[in-house]
């Protein structure tokens, strides 16, 4: 599999991220050379706030999995530190407080399904699962690394650990990658139709491949990607129009990308402007 020219994510999708980088501290490490066929990136997420006080971070989806390692203050549902994150369609919140370290390694769109040999419709909307692809002598030197480990020695473990699984990468996933390159890139796609144009690829076999490897249908992808695009815009502080806006990541009218829009983020893109 060749080397990836272009990165399969983009930081977005974190909303607000000034205010959230008040209250926490979030740092991002490259993978080992052999890995990256299948992971984006590892990051680090730690946060140490006053007694009684708490942030909500709120992520929108991106369409990846991710396996984190989780220490302290933890979120709903997390009861052992390794856990698996699947696809999500909604808003992703999790409620900080007291003190946290999560260790998260970020796979590429399809990445986790394509390195463990599983589908991805089985994790969608899925927040946390147990990570039963892995052995469980992996899991348990994973659980291992916490708050007292420096980055560089997290990311030398987790290359090491996650080493013995890889793969030669199938040709489906490779070609899922393509797809999701020129969707994520070119902004000027706004429907599934002109994908398969551009990409030269049927619409059932899209359809497929979407549904083994990232377990959400391509609108749904390409749909979720242009909503990263405008709301990048408005953290930046766009000042133009919302009608602009809408028109520029393919929403034929105000209402309904104000509908879409206020549907995942949880208020209108008026006042997530203000």
């Amino acid at each position: 599999m060749a080397a990836r020219k272009n990165p399969t994510a983009t930081y977005a999708g974190v909303l607000r991220p000034k205010q959230l980088a008040q209250h926490v501290d979030l740092s991002r490490l490259p993978c080992a050379p052999a890995l990256a066929p299948w992971i984006e990136n590892y990051w680090l997420l730690t946060w140490n706030l006053p007694a009684g006080a708490s942030y909500r971070s709120s992520t929108l989806p991106h369409p990846a999995c991710t396996l984190s390692v989780e220490h302290g203050y933890t979120r709903a549902g997390v009861t052992d530190p390794v856990v698996v994150t699947g696809v999500l369609t909604r808003r992703f919140d999790v409620e900080l407080a007291e003190s946290g370290w999560v260790l998260g390694i970020k796979f590429r769109p399809g990445g986790y399904a394509s390195f463990t040999d599983t589908n991805a419709r089985a994790l969608r909307d899925v927040p946390v699962a147990a990570p039963n692809a892995f052995h469980r002598d992996t899991v348990a030197a994973l659980a291992e690394l916490g708050p007292g480990d420096t980055p560089e020695h997290c990311r030398t473990v987790v290359d090491a650990l996650l080493a013995p699984y890889e793969r030669t990468p199938q040709t489906d996933y490779s070609e899922v990658l393509d797809v999701i390159e020129v969707m994520l890139h070119n902004r000027s796609l706004v429907r599934v139709g002109q994908v398969e144009e551009r990409c030269g690829i049927s619409t059932r076999r899209l359809q497929r491949l979407f549904e083994r490897y990232i377990g959400a249908p391509p609108k749904w992808v390409l749909t979720r990607y242009r909503i990263h695009d405008a709301v990048s815009d408005l953290d930046s502080g766009y000042t133009g129009s919302l009608a602009d806006l809408a028109a520029r990541y393919g929403w034929f009218d105000q209402a309904h990308f104000t509908r879409e829009f206020t549907e995942l983020i949880g208020v209108p893109p008026s006042t997530y402007q203000r």
